[in-house]
């Protein structure tokens, strides 16, 4: 495990206990906290995974499919007008 992933499991397990911390601290209501983070979630997620996908270069395998299902498809075309 590099570096940077430790840092990364460290951070998203004290986050959670930071928010209970400030829960109790500051007395905010749980269900504030819980509609504010679920609502925070989505996007923070959404920016996460694409940026995962960029990093590992899904987008030209993505490419690759294409062309190969296209070619599929054309061989499949120029058989049935052949007949073999």
């Amino acid at each position: 495990m590099n570096r940077k992933h430790a840092l990364l499991m460290v951070l998203c397990c004290l986050t959670p206990l930071a928010g209970f911390a400030a829960i109790s601290i500051f007395r905010i209501p749980a269900n504030t906290v819980l509609y504010t983070g679920l609502v925070l979630l989505c996007p923070a997620m959404h920016l996460l995974m694409m940026r995962g996908m960029m990093s590992h270069g899904h987008d030209g395998e993505y490419a690759h499919h294409q062309s190969k299902t296209a070619q599929t498809i054309d061989n499949a075309r120029e058989s049935a007008v052949t007949g073999k």
